[in-house]
C-alpha cells in the first residue's frame, strides 16, 4: 500500500494545538520521524515513507487539517503531478480525442483544473517529484506508449495550438480593458464574430466596457473569444457557471457547432444535463478533495454519467459513492398524494414594479411536505417573487397571508456580513440548539459532506464563494422553519454537493412535513427535487410573469418548448437526458408536442 498524506495549510496551526499530532505519533516515540513541524514551514509535515497510517494524528488534530489514506501500490505508476510535500496528488489525466468532445465530471478540489492546465501546456507535470524542476522531456518519457504520448508530443513541439477558457471568468475584468466589440474584433481569427453574436444573443454587450460586465456576460464573452480563435485544442472550464438555463443551452450548441470538426475539445462542467448535451465521451475523476484525484478511463457520455450516479466504475472496479442516485420517473404520483395534505401558504395574483421591471405572479399555494421548483431565465422575476413570498418586499397588487409562518430564506447573493456570528463553529453550535442540526444525520449528510466541520475556526466573512454558499445552505436548512426558500443553492457547488443539498432538502421537508421553494438553473437538480413547478417567462429585465404551481411534466414542457429542446428519461437511472439537436427522438417529441418525456426511452441509439 502507498500512503498519501495531506495537510491543509490554511487549517494547520501548530501554535494553537501544542503539536498534539507530533506528541502522540507512535513512530515518533520510538525515535523515528513520521511527523514534525519544521520551523521554516510553520505547518506539520508527514513523511509518507515512514508513516504507518495508524490515523492517530488525524484524530488528534483539533483543526481536522490532516488526512492520511492508503492507496494500491500500482497507482504510483500513474502519478502525474503533486504540488508539494503533503499536498494534492493527481493520478492520470483525461484523454483527448480528435473530433470529439470529452466531458470531465467530479467534485471540486479533485484535480479537474489542474488536469486542464497540464493538457493546455500551462503546467509542466512533475510526476510527483516535488524536489526537482519538472521538464517536458521527462513527461514525454513517462507518457510513452500511452494514448497521451502523441497529444503531448504535438503540444511540446508546438504542432498544436491550445485555447483555454478559464474557470474564474471574473479575473478577466482585471486584465482586459476597453469595449467588448473592440476586444473581440481584434481576436476574430475565423471571421465568425457576427454569427456568434446572434447565436449567443450578445449584441447588447458589444458597446459595454469589459470591466463593467456581470458574471454571466463575462462568461459569454470568454466563450465567444475562445471560439473566435483558430486552434487545434479547445478547453472549456465550467462554461455554464453564471448562466441561466437558456444561456447554458445556447453556449452548449455554440461549442458543438463552432469548434472545428477535427479539433480536440475538453469540457469540465458540474451541470450533468449540460455534460450530457455537449459531450460525446466522459471521464470521471474521483478521490478525496484536496488530497488526491484519479481519472477514470473514457466512457461514452451516457454510460459515464450513469456510472457516476450509480457510484461504481466498472472498468476500474471502483466504488465512488456509497449509494446510487436514482431519479423518480413518475413525479405525478407524489403530487396526487400531496393534494390531500395541509396547505401551508397561499398567495393571490400579485404585481410588483421594481427598478423599471414589472412582475405579474399568478395565484398559488404550497402544501406540507412539498418542494416546488422555480425555473426560468435570468432577469425574469424569480428572485423578486421569492422576496415577495418571504415578506421582504410588498406587492402593489395582491398579498401573501403569512399567519405567523416561520420562514428560512437563503438569498441568491450572500455576504458574510449578514450573519450575526463571527466564526463558522460559533454559528453551527448556535443553530444546533434548534434540533435538526444537532442530529447525527444532519452532521453526516450536511455538515461533513459540505466539509463545514473543517471550517469551524474560520471567520465567516473570510469564506470563499463556494464555502459561503455551503455554509448559508446549511444554516438555512438547520433552522426550525415551516417554509424554506432557497435561491440558486447549486451555485459554486460540485455535482456531489448539489445532490447532497437535494437529498437534505427532501429529507427535511418530508420528515418534518414542512415546505420548500427552490429557485435554480440546474434542470437535473430541479427534476430530482421538485413535486411541482412555477415557470417564469417574459422579457428579461423588462417584464416577467409566472404560471403555476403546475405539475412537473406540464411545467417542464412549457419551459423546454420555449427553449426548443427535448428531454428523455434514461432507462437505467431515470435521470432526464437532453436529446441531441435534430436526433430522431428530438424530432419525434417536437412533432407530438412532448418536450419532457417522462417514460424511459427503450431505444436511445439516435437520441
Amino acid at each position: 500500500m502507498v500512503r498519501v498524506a495531506s495537510i491543509e495549510k490554511d487549517l494547520c496551526n501548530p501554535r494553537k494545538c501544542q503539536l498534539e499530532c507530533v506528541r502522540f505519533c507512535p513512530i515518533n516515540r520510538i525515535g523515528k520521524k513520521a511527523i514534525e513541524v519544521p520551523q521554516d514551514l510553520g505547518k506539520a509535515v508527514i513523511y509518507e515513507d515512514v508513516c504507518v497510517g495508524c490515523g492517530i494524528c488525524v484524530k488528534k488534530c483539533p483543526f481536522q487539517a490532516i488526512t492520511v489514506v492508503n492507496l494500491p501500490d500500482e497507482l504510483e505508476k500513474h502519478v502525474v503531478h503533486r504540488y508539494g510535500p503533503n499536498a494534492f496528488k493527481l493520478y492520470g489525466l483525461p484523454i483527448p480525442h480528435e473530433g470529439r468532445v470529452v466531458g470531465v465530471i467530479g467534485r471540486n478540489g479533485i484535480g479537474k483544473t489542474t488536469a486542464l492546465r497540464i493538457l493546455a501546456g500551462e503546467l509542466v507535470p512533475n510526476l510527483g517529484m516535488v524536489d526537482s524542476k519538472p521538464s517536458w522531456d521527462e513527461a514525454l518519457r513517462f507518457f510513452r506508449g500511452s494514448e497521451l504520448y502523441n497529444y503531448f508530443s504535438k503540444l511540446v513541439n508546438k504542432r498544436i495550438r491550445v485555447i483555454h477558457k478559464i474557470q474564474h471568468v471574473d479575473m478577466i475584468r482585471t486584465y482586459i480593458k476597453g469595449y467588448v466589440k473592440e476586444v473581440l474584433e481584434r481576436i476574430d481569427e475565423r471571421g465568425i464574430l457576427g454569427e456568434l453574436k446572434k447565436v449567443l444573443d450578445a449584441e447588447s454587450l458589444m458597446d459595454k466596457k469589459v470591466p463593467t460586465l456581470s458574471g454571466g456576460e463575462l462568461q459569454k464573452v470568454a466563450i465567444i473569444a475562445a471560439l473566435l480563435r483558430d486552434a487545434d485544442v479547445y478547453v472549456f472550464d465550467e462554461p455554464a457557471s453564471y448562466l441561466d438555463v437558456r444561456e447554458r443551452l445556447r453556449v452548449s450548441r455554440a461549442i458543438r457547432r463552432y469548434v472545428p470538426s477535427r479539433a480536440y475539445t475538453i469540457v469540465v462542467e458540474h451541470d450533468l444535463a449540460i455534460v450530457d448535451y455537449i459531450a460525446d465521451l466522459v471521464s470521471v475523476v474521483y478521490g478525496e478533495p484536496g488530497v488526491y484525484g484519479i481519472y477514470s478511463k473514457v466512457y461514452s457520455v451516457g454510460s459515464g454519467v450513469n456510472h457516476f450516479l450509480n457510484g461504481y466504475l466498472p472498468a476500474e472496479n471502483m466504488r465512488i459513492r456509497s449509494e446510487p442516485i436514482v431519479f423518480n420517473a413518475r413525479p405525478e404520483q407524489r403530487v396526487v398524494e400531496l393534494s390531500h395534505k395541509q396547505t401551508y401558504l397561499t398567495w393571490t395574483e400579485m404585481t410588483k414594479v421594481l427598478d423599471g421591471f414589472t412582475l405579474k405572479a399568478s395565484q398559488g399555494e404550497i402544501r406540507a411536505g412539498e418542494v416546488i421548483g422555480v425555473v426560468g431565465p435570468n432577469g425574469i422575476g424569480k428572485t423578486t417573487f421569492a422576496r415577495l413570498i418571504v415578506g421582504e418586499i410588498e406587492p402593489e397588487v395582491g398579498y401573501v397571508p403569512f399567519r405567523g409562518l416561520r420562514i428560512s430564506y437563503k438569498p441568491q447573493y450572500i455576504k458574510g456580513e449578514i450573519f450575526p456570528w463571527e466564526y463558522v463553529g460559533e454559528a453551527l453550535e448556535s443553530v444546533a440548539k434548534d434540533g435538526i442540526a444537532s442530529s447525527e444525520w444532519f452532521t453526516e449528510e450536511v455538515i461533513r459532506k459540505f466539509k463545514l466541520h473543517k471550517l469551524k475556526e474560520k471567520r465567516i466573512k473570510e469564506l470563499s464563494g463556494g464555502e459561503l454558499q455551503k455554509f448559508s445552505i446549511a444554516i438555512a436548512l438547520a433552522r426550525d422553519s415551516e417554509l424554506y426558500v432557497l435561491d440558486e443553492p447549486s451555485a459554486f457547488l460540485d455535482v456531489d454537493e448539489r445532490l447532497a443539498v437535494a437529498k437534505a432538502i427532501r429529507k427535511i421537508i418530508e420528515g418534518r412535513k414542512t415546505a420548500c421553494l427552490v429557485i435554480d438553473h440546474d434542470l437535473m437538480l430541479i427534476d430530482y427535487i421538485s413535486d411541482r413547478l412555477i415557470v417564469f417567462s417574459g422579457e428579461p429585465g423588462v417584464r416577467g410573469q409566472s404560471i403555476g404551481p403546475v405539475d412537473v411534466r406540464k411545467g417542464m414542457n412549457m419551459l423546454l418548448k420555449e427553449l426548443e429542446v427535448t428531454f428523455r428519461r434514461d432507462v437505467k437511472t431515470g435521470r432526464p437526458r437532453v436529446n441531441k439537436p435534430d436526433s430522431y427522438l428530438d424530432r419525434y417529441l417536437k412533432s407530438v408536442g412532448e418536450y419532457y418525456y417522462t417514460k424511459p426511452a427503450e431505444d436511445e441509439r439516435e437520441a
